[in-house]
């Protein structure tokens, strides 16, 4: 049995996808990217505040299915130019704490609404309902 997650706090799905599907304890998280949730427009050009944006809905979509960024055991990170690793490393610090997830970083040749960076993931809940 599956369950849908959606939340107000983290971008609409802009095409025929949910935010998260949640089946018992594990979380699929679709791809955030740096959307505003108020006014589904890019939150900036700059690379770093695209990815804090990132971070931000992705933490929200965790909330909104019962867990935390924490709780993320795989992320994968798409990027338009990958010599912006060092500084997603360094922002996603900011976000979690160790034992990191397991992930991908992979450069694309482009992504929905030309952003920078878009992520997504699996996260395991500590306890099923």
């Amino acid at each position: 049995m599956k369950s849908i997650i959606r939340t107000d706090s983290a971008p609409s799905a802009i095409g025929t996808y949910s935010q998260a599907v949640k089946v018992k304890n594990t979380v699929y998280l679709s791809g955030q990217i740096p959307l505003v949730p108020e006014t589904m427009e890019v939150v900036s050009d700059d690379f770093a505040e695209q990815a804090h944006q990132v971070f931000k809905n992705l933490a929200a979509v965790c909330e909104a299915a019962g867990g935390s960024l924490n709780d993320m055991v795989k992320v994968n990170i798409f990027l338009m130019d990958l010599g912006q690793f060092a500084t997603v490393n360094e922002i996603m610090s900011e976000y979690f704490h160790q034992p990191y997830p397991a992930r991908a970083a992979v450069q694309v040749a482009r992504l929905p609404k030309d952003v920078a960076i878009e992520i997504d993931g699996v996260m395991e809940l500590p306890n099923v309902d």
